[in-house]
């Protein structure tokens, strides 16, 4: 119910904050704004999935390739009682993983090539039981529309901004550098408040669930400490809007300002301690 709520808020804001934008060429240009936002709402509903696939460059694994990873999924779907999602690899070097999807039915699991290249399958079934509680705790969705939102969000801003710089539109607006300036100063904010209003305690509760999952928090605790120092050294090909959906910060190695104002994962050494201090077995 909570992922719910949140994701309609969502929606509304993104809606809002396009009309908004587009509120600067007048009347006519609210009218579009409105059905711009009611085409961008739905697509991110619908096709936030496929948006955050395409996204990470992955492609789906045919049935007979990493029979190791399907084997785990298999595993893992009927631990939790979710249905088997679609399995996806990523071409990123950088190892990491991520799920996305409206719902369990339509779920995806999306890890890198960099994950498989850098850790064992031991530990790779922890990052894999990880993205299955998300499925599981209904956290998929809201992730994947506010990534979702955040790329449409930084395209209309991009776009107002371009069509600002070159002409059209209301004229005496256009005439005032501030206008311009308050559309690069909101659609890079407006992106960021996003993915903070994903709460990063649903990072800490999808830990618990896989620890509790597989029974043992220990394959996914060692799992986090090389992606922790990973994502730190090698670059990934992951785009800044959907960066909130891995299980590691793909731009922990980048070097952005504010980045501890607007970061969207927890500490990740609170994340390992509390899955080495057996905390995960407390019943809440």
């Amino acid at each position: 119910m909570k992922n719910t709520l949140k994701t309609t808020m969502l929606l509304a804001s993104m809606g809002a904050l396009i009309m908004f934008i587009s509120s600067f060429w007048g009347s006519g240009g609210l009218i579009i704004g409105l059905f711009l936002a009611l085409a961008m709402v739905g697509g991110s509903y619908w096709m936030s999935d496929k948006l955050a696939i395409r996204s990470a460059h992955a492609v789906e694994v045919e049935e007979g390739q990493l029979p190791e990873y399907r084997s785990i999924m298999s595993e893992l779907s009927e631990l939790s009682g979710q249905p088997m999602p679609r399995l996806y690899v990523s071409p990123d070097p950088q190892p990491n993983a991520f799920a996305t999807g409206r719902n369990p039915a339509n779920a995806a699991v999306c890890i890198t090539e960099g994950l498989i290249q850098h850790l064992p399958w031991d530990q790779i079934r922890g990052v894999l039981a990880h993205e299955m509680a998300h499925i599981k705790n209904r956290d998929i969705l809201i992730g994947s529309v506010a990534a979702a939102m955040a790329m449409a969000i930084s395209f209309v801003a991009n776009m107002a901004q371009f069509a600002m710089i070159f002409g059209g539109g209301n004229r005496d607006r256009n005439r005032n550098p501030l206008v311009g300036l308050l559309l690069m100063i909101v659609a890079p904010i407006a992106a960021a408040l996003i993915q903070m209003a994903i709460s990063r305690s649903r990072e800490f509760q999808a830990d618990r669930t896989a620890a509790r999952m597989i029974g043992d928090g220990e394959p996914l605790a060692a799992a986090l400490e090389k992606l922790d120092v990973a994502s730190r050294a090698i670059p990934s090909l992951a785009n800044a809007n959907q960066a909130q959906m891995y299980i590691a910060n793909p731009l922990a190695g980048r070097k952005m300002a504010f980045r501890n104002l607007f970061t969207t994962h927890p500490p990740m050494d609170k994340r390992i301690s509390r899955l080495r201090d057996r905390s995960w077995q407390e019943v809440l």
